[in-house]
This record gives structure tokens, sequence and C-alpha cells, in this order.
């Protein structure tokens, strides 16, 4: 069975960097595309960033272009997102998912972490 571990979130001051962390258990990182997800109090989860799991193609929000930047270490069974100019609209809930298989273009995963809290200060 998949399990997600998050971690790296944390209070931070606007225009500064944070990198998230996620560490998949249980099954072989490698064969898995992955993404983050993110929610904000009140609203709904919305798509942050993916990566395939060849880690040859990335999907990203129109938010995160050039800010966010997905990455996976197969090594490490890890997936990153660095996250750098961060906003206040970026605090949130941050969560990585994972599926086997599939496009980073896929919006539907089959395995979820518990999320790690990211709040941006202005």
């Amino acid at each position: 069975q998949v399990q997600l571990v998050e971690s790296g979130g944390g209070l931070v001051q606007g225009g500064d960097s944070l990198r998230l962390s996620c560490v998949l258990s249980g099954r072989t990182f490698s064969s898995y595309t992955m993404g983050w997800f993110r929610q904000a109090p009140g609203k709904d989860r919305e798509f942050v960033a993916a990566i395939s799991w060849t880690g040859g193609s990335t999907d990203y929000a129109d938010f995160g272009k050039g800010r966010f930047t997905i990455s996976r270490d197969n090594a490490k069974n890890t997936l990153y997102l660095q996250m750098n100019s961060l906003k206040p609209e970026d605090t949130a809930i941050y969560y990585c998912a994972a599926r086997w298989h599939g496009s980073s273009r896929s919006r539907e995963y089959d395995y979820w972490g518990q999320g790690t809290q990211v709040t941006v200060s202005s």
C-alpha cells in the first residue's frame, strides 16, 4: 500500500522560498506519477504541479509557472516542490498525491498524503 508523507511547510514572509518534500513508501516510487495540490481555508482543493513517472514531463497551474518547480529523486523515493517568491495567497495546506503511471496532465490520483501547512505573511 502506498503511503505519502509531506514535510517542509512552515511560516514565511512574502518573497521567501520554501521547499516541500514528499516521501513515498510501500511501492516503487519510480512507477508513480506525482502531483502537488493545495487547499486554502474556505476554498476547494486545487492543482499545483505534477511530474510524470518517467520524470520527462511536468505540468503547472498558471499561478505557479515561473515561481514553483516540481522535481523528483527516485533514489530517495522523494518528490519536491520548490516554491519561490511566495505570496500571502499561497497560504494553504499542501498535499502530495500519487497515481501509478499516467500523464502529468491528469488530475486523478489514487493516493494522498496528510498535508503540510504553508503560511505566508505579508
